[in-house]
């Protein structure tokens, strides 16, 4: 056993150090993809977890559908419209190219098909319909786009057009469309679940979600995904683990499968910080860029209001298997070598320790002595597995004196087991990277 407080500084500096190399690389990536930006937002507290470039002006493409959804769902619960009322179909909707569903001039289609048709086929012709049954016109559903964008908080976004078909005057922000994203969970949580639509079926014809994230990453539960050339691939994307909900947009992706993969991973980390926070292991932020983000499951939080938006649920499997499985049925490929999103992906892993450089923390204490006798008490639970595991109590520079009790030079795979035994006995704990 042992005190590691001149260690605990050389951590911090290499933390600093990582910290300042993920920032010029962040700016390369950002230089190389004008068009990126990003954010992470806790729902229940309103936390930026992560942010990059997200009040730079960017284009919506599809994620338009989201605000031409929000007047649609006011719509109908103001009473001016009904699930089941015929939209008729104009030439001008009729003209939109595709994505659409290659509506007929004359025809009509129900509203909730609408709905279904905007979230899973992203059909351009449908949100023209939509625009004209609202609006009367789609330029003058524009205007009433962009005014309840400025009373939801939208302060940078303009809307033109229903659909995010290509229109330099149509600007946001991934701030912006993640504050959209959460209104339209909070305000219509009756109508959330279309979000998680993966199929729909219209006039004989099925239709089938592009939005691999909903359907792979564990917890996601909807919004929805955008591209025009102009914007590169963009997707928002809500999910809940253990009761907390996060949001996260991504923009300028150069491939659909870069932009999933790099959401993803911002999800894991986002969900990672929110394990630390709850515990009120302050220390553990200087640890971020080295941590692996496949954490164990802290203990639930207490459930907020969006928590029962989430309709699906999911067998209990560790974050390990969580993230495996999806990186599998995603059939992930990352695009060209010079995607910057890839750039992003590939820092993120080369941030992750070496082999014997993980650590099991239980705890984090004002007391060295209560410290080292958690430590202790873990090790000796683990007795008959890790016959010669070494305790470290560390203690953190800042305003207040704080002692992690950890367990420490390990594989990663065999911290996680370690974890995952101490939990299955009640006890707590985390894995972390440890240099």
């Amino acid at each position: 056993m042992y005190v590691m407080r001149s260690s605990n500084r050389h951590n911090l500096g290499v933390a600093v150090f990582l910290l300042f190399c993920f920032q010029l690389l962040a700016i390369g990536a950002a230089q190389a993809n004008p068009r990126y930006a990003s954010i992470v937002i806790d729902v229940e507290s309103g936390d930026v977890l992560h942010a990059e470039n997200a009040d730079a002006t960017r284009y919506p493409a599809s994620l338009t559908k989201m605000m031409t959804l929000y007047l649609l769902f006011e719509s109908i619960e103001s009473g001016n419209m009904r699930l089941d009322q015929p939209l008729t179909v104009s030439s001008h909707a009729a003209s939109m190219p595709a994505s659409k569903l290659w509506l007929s001039p004359g025809s009509t289609i129900r509203a909730e098909e609408a709905i279904k048709a905007l979230v899973v086929r992203s059909a351009n012709d449908v949100a023209v319909v939509v625009a004209e049954a609202l609006g009367g016109t789609e330029g003058n559903f524009g205007r009433m786009m962009t005014q309840r964008a400025r009373e939801l908080g939208l302060q940078d976004t303009v809307f033109r057009n229903a659909s995010g078909l290509p229109d330099n005057a149509q600007v946001t922000t991934a701030r912006d469309m993640a504050t959209l994203s959460i209104r339209l969970m909070q305000d219509f949580p009756q109508y959330y679940h279309y979000f998680s639509t993966q199929s729909f079926t219209y006039r004989g014809t099925t239709h089938t979600s592009h939005n691999r994230l909903v359907r792979n990453y564990p917890g996601a539960d909807g919004l929805k995904t955008g591209f025009i050339r102009a914007s590169g691939f963009n997707v928002a994307t809500s999910a809940i683990r253990n009761n907390r909900r996060i949001v996260s947009v991504v923009m300028g992706g150069f491939t659909a499968a870069s932009r999933d993969t790099h959401m993803a991973d911002l999800l894991d980390r986002g969900f990672a910080r929110l394990s630390m926070l709850q515990r009120g292991d302050w220390i553990a932020r200087a640890d971020v860029l080295g941590d692996r983000m496949d954490l164990p499951e802290s203990p639930p939080a207490s459930a907020s209001q969006l928590a029962s938006a989430n309709t699906s649920p999911r067998r209990e499997t560790t974050e390990v298997e969580q993230r495996l499985s999806f990186q599998s049925e995603m059939g992930i490929e990352m695009g060209s070598a010079d995607d910057p999103i890839r750039v992003l992906i590939d820092r993120a892993d080369s941030a992750r320790p070496a082999a014997g450089g993980w650590a099991v923390q239980v705890g984090a204490f004002n007391n060295a002595d209560q410290a080292r006798h958690l430590a202790s008490q873990a090790a000796d639970q683990l007795a008959s597995e890790l016959s010669d595991v070494r305790v470290s109590v560390a203690e953190a520079e800042g305003d207040q004196r704080v002692f992690r009790a950890r367990l420490v030079d390990l594989q990663e795979s065999v911290a996680h087991s370690a974890c995952r035994s101490l939990r299955e006995r009640g006890m707590d704990c985390m894995v972390v990277a440890h240099n």
